[in-house]
C-alpha cells in the first residue's frame, strides 16, 4: 500500500499537479508512512526523474518549474513532521547571481534542482556582492557557494568571491561552484573554483557530491 502512495506522489509531482500532490502527501501521512520516506521516495524521487529528463532534453524549463512548485506544495505539509523527526538535510548551499548581474532564471532552476536532491539552499538573489556570499556562508555554515553569471562582464566577480573567501579564512571549508552561459571549465580552473557544470541538473548532482565530501 505504502509503495503505491509514494509512487502516486512521484507521478503527480512529475505532472506538476500541486493540489493533488498535497492530497497524496496527506494521505501518506495518514497511512502512517514516515516523513523521511514521503520526502525521499515520493517527492525527491519524482523531482530526480524530472532532473534526468531535463538533462536529456525530454522536458523543458516550464515543466521543471511546475514540478518544483508541486514539490514545494508537498513539502509545506511535510515540513512540521520533518522538523519533529529531525530529518537531516544532505548539505547546505548558498546560491546567487554575482554582483552587477540581474539574471535569475538559471539560478532559480539550479536552486530547484538542488532542493530536489534534498539540499538546503539559501538563495541570495541577484547582484550579490562577494562579501554577501561569504557572510552568508559563514552565518549558515554552508558547504558550498554557487555563483551564477550570464554576462562576460560579470564573470570576473566569481574570482572576487573566491578571494573574499580566502581573506575570511574559509576557503578550505567552503567549496565554490560556478556556472552560467559564458562560464567554461577552463575559466573555472583559472580562477581556482572547485567545480563548473553546464546545466542545472548536473549542478545539483555536483553540489550533492561536494557536500558529501
Amino acid at each position: 500500500m505504502s509503495v503505491e502512495i509514494l509512487t502516486e506522489i512521484s507521478e503527480l509531482l512529475q505532472k506538476g499537479r500541486a493540489p493533488l500532490v498535497k492530497e497524496a502527501v496527506q494521505k501518506a501521512i495518514d497511512a502512517g508512512i514516515s516523513a523521511k520516506d514521503i520526502l525521499e521516495e515520493g517527492l525527491l524521487s519524482g523531482m530526480s526523474i524530472i532532473g534526468e529528463k531535463f538533462k536529456n532534453n525530454e522536458v523543458y524549463v516550464p515543466e521543471v518549474l511546475i514540478a518544483a512548485r508541486a514539490m514545494n506544495a508537498g513539502i509545506t505539509i511535510l515540513n512540521p513532521l520533518l522538523m519533529e523527526s529531525g530529518v537531516e538535510k544532505k548539505g547546505k548551499v548558498v546560491i546567487g547571481t554575482v554582483k552587477g548581474d540581474l539574471h535569475d532564471i538559471g539560478k532559480n532552476l539550479v536552486k530547484m534542482m538542488m532542493e530536489g536532491k534534498g539540499l538546503e539552499v539559501i538563495d541570495l538573489g541577484v547582484d550579490v556582492t562577494p562579501e554577501k556570499f561569504v557572510e552568508s556562508a559563514k552565518e549558515t555554515s554552508a558547504d558550498v557557494i554557487a555563483c551564477s553569471a550570464l554576462l562576460t562582464t560579470t564573470m570576473g566577480e566569481m574570482k572576487s568571491v573566491i578571494e573574499a573567501l580566502d581573506a575570511a579564512g574559509l576557503r578550505d571549508s567552503v567549496k565554490v561552484m560556478v556556472g552560467g552561459a559564458p562560464v567554461t571549465q577552463s575559466f573555472c580552473e583559472s580562477i581556482g573554483a572547485d567545480s563548473y557544470t553546464s546545466d542545472a541538473a548536473s549542478a545539483a548532482d555536483e553540489a550533492l557530491a561536494l557536500c558529501a565530501k
